[in-house]
């Protein structure tokens, strides 16, 4: 019925599953592509003969990587900031106290029943009771909040407004509105003032002077954290232009589709599907491998640059090393180290050994460059999310 043809193509992927990985292994390559199998010889009564078309690890030849030029950058934090910082830690400790001897004022919290109409006909989304608003936030049409000033709890009134042109309801734009509402209730949002007391409860110093030098060193520590890491993303960039390297097409397309997979996993945590993405964005799977192309064009130039000072530099991780990184991440996970160590294996410990060197390759490199005055250059944008020693 279907011909031999058919129990062929069959016999021919078990083989491929079961002699490809060991004849990658025997050939010594630094294989970084999926192979393209062409089948030369498939006949009953002979030998099973294919050929895999593969990408090989490109060759790259170092330039000058100690001692790179980088734009310099002064770490300054203003009074700005600072008083942005305390604003946000007292609001953190801010109260509502309920409140019935007094009418709504402008920032009072409160509950709000409403019922609106249009030329005295309902609309979908018009009517709520017990609804949660804050007062001047502008979560209305303009002219609503400002209605309900003045007014008391139990108080029945009118609000008159008119639905913006731009309004994102069509039917309702430019329209006139009444809006019968009721008060339930009334809070009043209370933030601390910033005094002695307030610092104490609040920090391990007395005074707010003491308090705002606390604050402000923890600003300059976030911020020299992310120049630190900003510095060793530039430092290796400037030093990926110093090399040469030519990067196979194929070993970019596998890098694009293992980016395109991270952020189909993160899109997925946040509740949203690919599928919604490209509905969304107009996009489709081949437009969105297309885009992550220069992302993984320099993932994978920081990668073979990084290794190949590595090798340079005769960088190795000692097992003591080894063993504290076991220990931060056991510790990180909340697991015994013990048990991690026997979850990794050796083949997972070599690996982690790569990542430091890798790693530690990115350190030389930032940590001999040089700041210089570069006023005229245009200040380079850097992805901090990611270090130049991801691998």
């Amino acid at each position: 019925m279907y011909g031999a043809a058919v129990f062929f193509e069959e016999a021919a992927n078990i083989l491929l599953q079961s002699t490809y990985e060991d004849a990658a292994k025997e050939s010594g390559e630094q294989i970084v592509s999926r192979p393209q199998i062409d089948i030369t010889q498939i006949e009953e009564g002979k030998p099973f003969i294919y050929t895999a078309t593969v990408a090989l690890r490109p060759e790259i030849t170092l330039g000058q990587y100690k001692g790179v030029e980088i734009p310099k950058k002064e770490i300054t934090v203003s009074e700005e900031e600072i008083m942005a910082e305390i604003d946000k830690e007292r609001e953190q400790n801010a109260r509502d106290i309920d409140v019935d001897d007094r009418a709504v004022l402008n920032n009072d919290r409160i509950k709000l029943d409403f019922d609106g109409s249009v030329d005295g006909e309902a609309f979908e989304g018009g009517k709520a009771e017990d609804f949660d608003l804050t007062v001047g936030s502008g979560s209305f049409i303009p002219g609503f909040e400002d209605q309900i000033i003045g007014k008391n709890i139990g108080e029945e009134f009118d609000v008159n407004v008119t639905f913006p042109e731009d309004y994102h309801v069509e039917e309702l734009r430019g329209k006139s509105a009444v809006f019968k509402c009721k008060v339930k209730s009334i809070s009043e949002h209370q933030v601390p003032e910033l005094n002695d007391d307030f610092v104490q409860d609040v920090s391990e110093v007395n005074t707010v002077e003491e308090y705002k030098a606390d604050v402000e060193k923890k600003i300059r520590e976030r911020k020299e954290a992310a120049r630190k890491t900003e510095i060793e993303t530039i430092a290796v960039r400037e030093a990926v232009k110093n090399a040469t390297m030519d990067v196979p097409e194929e070993m970019i397309n596998e890098q694009a589709q293992r980016l395109a997979d991270e952020y189909a996993q993160r899109f997925q945590s946040q509740g949203m599907t690919m599928e919604q993405y490209f509905q969304i964005t107009g996009m489709n799977p081949q437009s969105f491998r297309e885009q992550m192309k220069p992302q993984a064009m320099e993932r994978i130039r920081n990668s073979l640059l990084l290794e190949a000072v590595v090798k340079a530099e005769n960088i190795e991780i000692s097992d003591e090393t080894l063993d504290e990184e076991l220990g931060r991440m056991a510790e990180a996970y909340r697991m015994e180290k013990e048990k991690l160590d026997d979850l990794m294996g050796e083949e997972g410990k070599d690996q982690l050994k790569k990542d430091l060197a890798v790693q530690e390759a990115a350190k030389l490199i930032a940590q001999t460059a040089v700041e210089v005055e570069m006023s005229e250059e245009p200040e380079e944008k850097v992805d901090l999310e990611e270090t130049p020693a991801e691998n």
